[in-house]
């Protein structure tokens, strides 16, 4: 007779488990704290190869924000130093709780619109309410909302959001923020509602295309000059090895030369005049003037409550999607739950200098990976750069045309448009996926990009739970003796060999759960009965 070995745990009491978990708990605290502050875990191993790698990624990627954060404040429909205010913040705030060392947290063209259609609403519906008191309100809510979400670790929810809806979303964006800076781009102004949906702007603009002002030329020689050094730049790195180096930093500037040259011509031809014969930017206070403890304004939060739950998605989609980009890329894993706290706490702390909502970037974290970044610390010589800007350079900000911060914009929102190769992908891959995206591009263009945004995700949630509740069950036969397959499968159809009589073999694609759990069972007997006696 065998020996035989029963194995079975008597079940722990409550208080014993109590017991272990009280033991346990100062280690459990240590632990999320160092999970808390990121930094912990490689600031003690920091040396001068790092700071000196840091430094240059960090001031290149300041260079690109100063223009470009002010030209979103003017999307924003707040004055430009706004923007300055919340690229600081979130660029000083991220290394200490960030994961990915790549990513540059500051304003973006996305939430910059719908910021600037809450502000616009607002303060027509409430003249007692100002622009700026509306952005720091949207900050510091949707700021709150993230640190919860960050903290209770519910940062799976982008997972149940695809890829190609949120490119539909994007591209959507894209069109939508080139509409409404084409009457800045031509000095056309208010004659056009720039803040109607993306198709009657377009008409609108075109209806009044005969007002165009000298705008024009500064707008349009500036789209020119930026296309032409970005695809000039791209193909000289490929044939000039040895400059590669200086011509991608050439290339990274070229949003800074641009507003440089055109706030020059801007005041050689404004001497003597008591007016500018185009439209600048005019005065911006120096410093951080707009320094204050936020209120959390609920009348703002009611006024905005239709935008700020798509305006939270976008902060968290966009910064987890990019993090997780570049973390691939750069063989390292960032933690999404972490990243949400990181710009949840910049948010927060934005809003007390009077910054507007932010998040991760696509094009400055690019920038910041090609630099050669180390660690996130390169952050600190961002925001270094944008304070001497606040501090240095303001006088010279007066003389910056609006239609040049235009330009900047609509340059940098064409990366958001997806290509001809994403959209044959997705067509591959499936093509009820590309509908979404199509669906959403529509939708955002003839209504606007929150009912996008909405669209997007309420049809991916349904094809999600349609495939939960009809999963796919395939019936298999053997391929070559060795392995099975499904009999419908196009690539196996010349090596099958039936089953032997009696005999099948069932796979439910999906796992069997209490939604679908019936609809398999019945699939199968549907099978058996029509295959067997």
């Amino acid at each position: 007779m065998k020996d035989t070995i029963v194995v079975d745990y008597p079940p722990i009491p409550l208080r014993q488990q109590c017991r272990h978990y009280l033991r346990q708990f100062p280690q459990y605290i240590r632990s999320y704290f160092a999970t808390t502050f990121p930094i912990i875990h490689w600031i003690h191993r920091y040396n001068l190869s790092w700071l000196l790698q840091d430094m240059i990624a960090g001031v290149t990627v300041g260079i690109v924000v100063v223009p470009q954060s002010m030209a979103y404040a003017k999307l924003a429909n707040l004055d430009p130093q706004y923007g300055l205010y919340t690229s600081f913040v979130g660029a000083a705030i991220y290394c200490f709780f960030g994961t990915s060392k790549d990513i540059s947290i500051g304003p973006i063209s996305t939430v910059s619109l719908l910021v600037g259609e809450a502000v616009h609403m607002i303060t027509t519906n409430y003249p007692d309410i100002t622009g700026p008191e509306v952005g720091v309100t949207l900050a510091l809510f949707a700021g709150i909302v993230l640190v919860a979400i960050g903290i209770i670790r519910l940062g799976l929810i982008v997972d149940f959001i695809p890829s190609p809806a949120i490119a539909g979303f994007m591209t959507g964006s894209a069109i939508t923020i080139v509409c409404a800076q084409l009457p800045a781009l031509t000095g056309i102004g208010p004659e056009v509602e720039t803040h109607a949906s993306p198709f009657h702007v377009l008409i609108d603009f075109l209806i009044n295309i005969p007002h165009t002002q000298l705008d024009i030329a500064f707008g349009l020689v500036a789209l020119v000059l930026l296309y032409s050094i970005r695809y000039g730049c791209n193909r000289l790195s490929t044939r000039l090895e040895k400059f590669r180096k200086a011509v991608f930093y050439f290339g990274i500037m070229r949003n800074g030369m641009i507003v440089f040259l055109g706030t020059l011509i801007s005041f050689l031809i404004s001497i003597g005049r008591t007016t500018t014969p185009i439209r600048v930017i005019a005065t911006v206070p120096a410093g951080f003037d707009a320094m204050a403890i936020p209120g959390l304004n609920f009348q703002v939060v009611r006024a905005a409550s239709g935008s700020l739950p798509s305006m939270i998605l976008i902060l968290i989609l966009e910064h987890v999607s990019v993090a997780k980009s570049f973390g691939r890329v750069s063989n390292y894993t960032i933690q999404p739950n972490q990243e949400i706290l990181a710009i949840g706490i910049s948010n927060i702390v934005g809003s007390f200098f009077g910054a507007y909502p932010a998040t991760g970037a696509f094009s400055r974290t690019a920038i910041m990976a090609r630099s050669g970044v180390r660690t996130p610390l390169a952050g600190m010589f961002s925001a270094a750069v944008v304070v001497l800007a606040l501090y240095a350079l303001t006088p010279a900000f007066y003389y910056v045309p609006n239609a040049i911060l235009a330009a900047v914009v609509i340059h940098a929102v064409s990366d958001l448009v997806s290509g001809p190769k994403y959209l044959r992908e997705v067509w591959s891959a499936n093509p009820i996926e590309l509908l979404i995206w199509a669906v959403t591009v529509l939708v955002t263009f003839f209504v606007d990009i929150e009912t996008g945004l909405y669209i997007a995700i309420g049809l991916s949630l349904a094809i999600v739970l349609f495939h939960l509740a009809r999963p796919q069950v395939h019936a298999l036969v053997r391929v070559q003796s060795h392995y099975y397959a499904d009999e419908r499968d196009p690539n196996f159809s010349k090596r099958m060999e039936p089953l032997p009589s009696g005999l099948l073999v069932m796979q439910p694609v999906d796992s069997i759960l209490y939604p679908n759990a019936e609809y398999v069972s019945e699939s199968i007997i549907h099978t058996i009965k029509s295959r067997t006696r």
